[in-house]
């Protein structure tokens, strides 16, 4: 006998279903940082999530892992002549719009934008194949303020989320020829030490000497401690900058650790870099990265323009507020999912059916969330849904309504102090202020 059974068809590992029930998180979570970046004056854009793999390439960098691993890359013509890539990240994205539609032409653009980005790489609690961000830019300032801002802006997110255990680590990278004088003198620190080098810093070596001192590899820990600090290169202008944001941190309050080895190792990186950091996620510590990128306007086709920016995985911060928010609001805010309705109708046949779907969106045009029962017309079944739907009031229309064009109202929930109000039977043309003047006590 034939099987004619469907195989059933899962997710792609790695891309993660977000259900109803985590779902509510990720909006609130979504409408606080759209808050935010409406605070401080951030516009938002968004971006294909396909683009040309030259971008990347150049964007981010040939001799990165995320350009030589873990883009996902295709072509749809034979000659491979139009390779195209889903998004690993936003900024280059973000550049080649502005390049593209000359929105810093008149004036500094301040952007951000949400969203799903991918990389194949394995996958791990905090790290997957689809993940999603928040990237925001400033482009087109050049002085320090905006840099501490952007720090600030982020401080203050931290604290609205009631996050404590999380930690700023800040360098400065200085300028192009800076780095070109300490890069020569870091190739001649490694070349010292090829004996401990690990393949992955030999193939790095020349080509993104700085990439080396940022390893994991605790055979190798030493040798980048001993080796020459960016620091010591940098001159009167890179300092400035660099003391300006300091000096606006120290005026904030806000607590930070100078870190010689946190770095970006693509040559249009420069002047600040920073990261946010947790001991809360284990082996994933960093919540947040940013980074000044003056140089990379002009490597996509653009003018020179200044802009710094950063990014945060926002499973990674979601995490993190669930488990260690000190905010009891909060904590409230992302585990209390709430009702998916506040009024649900129940009928008892077609006729009043109808009517009640007529009701309903009376009831929504003055602001109310209902909801009106599909299905089994069994009275029973109809109010174990009202009940799973969290409503607060059932809305019942049966044949005696029907004839005397009234609704009966039934309260499904207590109010917080504990009351409620007996089932009772109004005009149909009342409804909308009855249920308005029962919110308002309840709200009250």
């Amino acid at each position: 006998m034939t099987n004619n059974k469907l195989e059933k068809i899962n997710a792609i590992r790695g891309m993660n279903d977000i259900l109803p029930k985590e779902s509510f998180q990720w909006l609130r979570l979504e409408n606080i940082l759209h808050n935010l970046m409406a605070a401080y004056g951030y516009l938002n854009i968004r971006t294909p999530i396909l683009e040309q793999t030259k971008l990347f390439a150049r964007g981010i960098g040939e001799v990165t892992d995320i350009v030589e691993k873990e883009m996902y890359t295709f072509s749809m013509s034979q000659d491979k002549t139009d390779m195209l890539t889903m998004r690993p990240e936003f900024t280059a994205g973000i550049v080649r719009a502005a390049i593209e539609h000359s929105l810093t032409f008149d004036r500094p653009q301040r952007l951000y934008t949400m969203g799903p980005v991918f990389r194949h790489e394995r996958p791990q609690k905090g790290r997957y194949r689809q993940f999603h961000q928040i990237s925001v830019e400033a482009m087109g300032f050049a002085g320090p303020d905006i840099d501490a801002e952007q720090i600030i802006l982020l401080n203050r997110l931290w604290k609205d989320l009631g996050l404590e255990d999380i930690h700023l680590e800040l360098n400065s990278l200085g300028q192009v020829s800076e780095r070109l004088a300490h890069r020569e003198a870091l190739i001649k620190h490694l070349e010292k030490h090829l004996d401990i080098l690990d393949e992955d810093a030999k193939r790095r070596m020349y080509t993104n000497p700085l990439r080396v001192l940022d390893t994991k590899n605790p055979d190798l820990q030493k040798m980048a401690n001993s080796a020459p600090k960016l620091f010591d290169f940098l001159g009167e202008d890179s300092l400035g900058h660099f003391n300006e944001i300091r000096k606006r941190l120290d005026e904030a309050g806000i607590e930070y650790t100078i870190n010689p080895r946190l770095v970006r190792g693509l040559d249009y990186y420069n002047l600040t870099v920073f990261e946010w950091v947790t001991g809360s996620l284990g082996a994933q510590a960093t919540v947040c990265g940013g980074g000044r990128y003056d140089g990379l306007f002009e490597l996509l086709g653009g003018k020179p323009t200044p802009c710094v920016g950063f990014a945060i995985g926002l499973e990674r911060l979601l995490s993190l507020v669930i488990s260690d928010s000190k905010s009891e609001t909060i904590k409230n805010l992302f585990t209390e999912m709430g009702p998916e309705t506040d009024i649900y109708f129940i009928y008892q046949n077609v006729e009043a059916s109808r009517k009640c779907s007529q009701l309903a969106e009376l009831c929504r045009n003055n602001g109310f969330k209902a909801i009106v029962h599909a299905g089994s017309q069994n009275f029973k079944n109809q109010f174990k849904r009202a009940d799973f739907s969290g409503a607060m009031y059932a809305i019942i229309i049966g044949e005696s309504e029907l004839e005397s064009n009234t609704v009966s109202i039934k309260q499904l929930q207590l109010n917080p102090d504990g009351s409620s109000i007996e089932q009772t039977t109004i005009p149909t043309c009342e409804l909308v202020d009855f249920l308005t003047k029962l919110t308002n006590k309840k709200d009250a």
